[in-house]
């Protein structure tokens, strides 16, 4: 039997990530000689029935039925998982995105209805993904080009997909080889549209087994902290061992008793297909939830509310894992009050205060559901909005100063601004203190106009005085003028007149010559020396 001289090892984890319902799916089974993995995304919104869960198991019981590996038979598998959901659109009209691969352990063939996708590493480089059957897909196909649509508006706009009321078309490949080293990675839209194809082939390098490889990948896609997670699966097979032909007789497969134990296992909730998490993990995210919970609520009391909204955050997230209403309702409350309050904020910053008014009181009004949490801050808020308007206002007399190049005055009316936000915590202090800074900079690069301006005026009252040969009146004035290129730091300048005063010294003080001595001859005398006024 092939199952039993290969190696592969199946890995995978399926969450709702910041949702209460997790509409994706997945699935797999290893019969002795060939063997299916399933992955699905629903993309309805019937509250009752999983369309990702009756499209799997729809399609392995088929599967079972008739196990085999060939590109007509997958397509057969997609059709009846297609039919499947079109007869249960009773209330709304189910659908997903599936990606399944069928394996002899040696070989593998993938069908794909949507953007559900499978990728195939060898060697820790991508060999081969799967195609999208989406617009944004298309969009590439036409451009002719290599182009990452992770990211691209159209993605989510899908060509084709379980549930589809009419031309239904998937996509089922030829037959691929397989090699001992690779791995598979069938994923839903949740997973891919946040980890890229080089953070997923990265992730390969030092795992040991399919199990700490969905880990890191998950790990991955949690630390994007987006505000929104959507749910994600993500099943990683690991190819330690193919299947080695040894002649072209297939052995038969023995349907009776793989159905009948597929059968077993669908009707029995299909536990084979899900890895209960550890008591451990519980313990971990609970941890976790409570210590995110303690930090937002630090934060908030300290009024650092983007770290606190972060927290609280991350503390639902973990609640939800935990399946914990009371906490991730408890949680959902603080982050809805605490983001209210930045709303107000910056409205109030902006100068928008009915809007202002408008989210300080639905804070209000949030907070009372869980003990009055904010109550405090939002009625001081309240009661300081006067204080703000005149904030606000003597803020944008200033900018005008500003404009108008009038720093001083900008200066005096920004400092009693600040001092007024001071008072009563006004979130936009902070910005009225660059303020400050920049108008004081302003003012300074002014007061060192006027004293360079200064300097050279004392500079050129001295080269005056020093062409009259007042090299006393010249000294003081290019001391001076010296002084202040000091205080400016024009250090060039601040050497120029070094040698400026030394050469009015020269003047004031000149070195006595030495005489000839009484028995020098006429013609042995030291020449004249010209005298060379420096009138620079």
């Amino acid at each position: 039997m092939r199952k039993e001289n290969c190696d592969f090892k199946t890995g995978f984890l399926s969450e709702a990530g910041s949702f209460l319902q997790n509409k994706d799916y997945f699935a797999y089974t290893e019969l002795d000689d060939v063997a299916c993995w399933v992955a699905v995304k629903g993309l309805d919104a019937d509250q009752e029935i999983s369309s990702a869960e009756l499209a799997v198991k729809a399609i392995l019981e088929k599967f079972m039925e008739k196990p085999a590996m060939s590109r007509r038979a997958i397509n057969k598998y997609l059709r009846h998982a297609q039919n499947i959901l079109q007869a249960q659109s009773l209330r709304v009209r189910l659908k997903a995105s599936i990606v399944i691969v069928v394996s002899d352990y040696s070989k593998m063939i993938v069908g794909v209805a949507g953007n559900s996708r499978l990728y195939h590493f060898r060697n820790g480089t991508l060999t081969y993904k799967s195609t999208d059957q989406s617009l944004a897909q298309e969009i590439v196909n036409s451009q002719n080009r290599s182009l990452d649509i992770s990211q691209h508006e159209e993605r989510g706009n899908l060509l084709n997909y379980l549930g589809k009321p009419n031309k239904f078309q998937p996509f089922v490949s030829k037959k691929m080889k397989l090699t001992d080293g690779d791995v598979l990675l069938l994923c839903t839209a949740g997973f891919w549209g946040d980890v890229s194809e080089i953070e997923m082939a990265d992730a390969l390098e030092g795992v040991k087994d399919s199990e700490q490889y969905t880990d890191l990948l998950e790990e991955i896609l949690l630390s994007r902290q987006r505000k929104v997670v959507e749910n994600y699966t993500v099943a990683a097979i690991f190819v330690n061992k193919v299947y080695q032909e040894t002649n072209k007789n297939k052995m038969k497969y023995i349907k009776m008793i793989a159905a009948a134990l597929v059968l077993a296992l669908v009707v029995g909730g299909g536990t084979i297909f899900y890895q209960v998490k550890q008591a451990k993990k519980l313990a971990e995210l609970t941890v976790e939830m409570k210590d995110h919970e303690k930090s937002g609520n630090v934060y908030f009391q300290d009024g650092n509310y983007d770290e606190a909204l972060l927290a609280y955050s991350e503390g639902r997230n973990a609640a939800k894992k935990l399946k914990d209403p009371i906490h991730r309702n408890l949680l959902a409350r603080k982050l809805r009050v605490t983001q209210l309050i930045i709303n107000g904020d910056k409205s109030a910053e902006t100068g928008k205060f009915t809007e202002a008014l408008e989210h300080y009181e639905k804070a209000k009004k949030e907070g009372k559901l869980i003990n009055g949490f904010g109550k405090e801050e939002v009625e001081q808020r309240i009661a300081n909005m006067d204080s703000v308007v005149e904030i606000v206002d003597a803020i944008k007399d200033a900018d005008f100063r500003f404009e108008a190049e009038d720093y001083n005055g900008a200066l005096a009316i920004y400092e009693k601004a600040r001092k007024k936000a001071l008072a009563i915590s006004f979130t936009g202090e902070t910005q009225i203190k660059t303020k400050i800074e920049d108008t004081q900079e302003k003012i300074n690069e002014l007061k060192k106009v006027q004293k360079e301006l200064k300097a050279e005026g004392l500079e050129k009252s001295g080269d005056q005085s020093y062409a009259r040969q007042e090299y006393v009146q010249a000294i003081e004035s290019y001391t001076l003028a010296q002084e202040i290129y000091q205080e400016t730091e024009l250090l060039a300048k601040v050497l120029g007149l070094e040698r400026k005063i030394m050469n009015a010294n020269d003047k004031l003080n000149p070195v006595p010559q030495v005489q000839p001595a009484d028995n020098a001859l006429p013609n042995e005398a030291e020449p004249p020396i010209d005298e060379v006024t420096d009138a620079s």
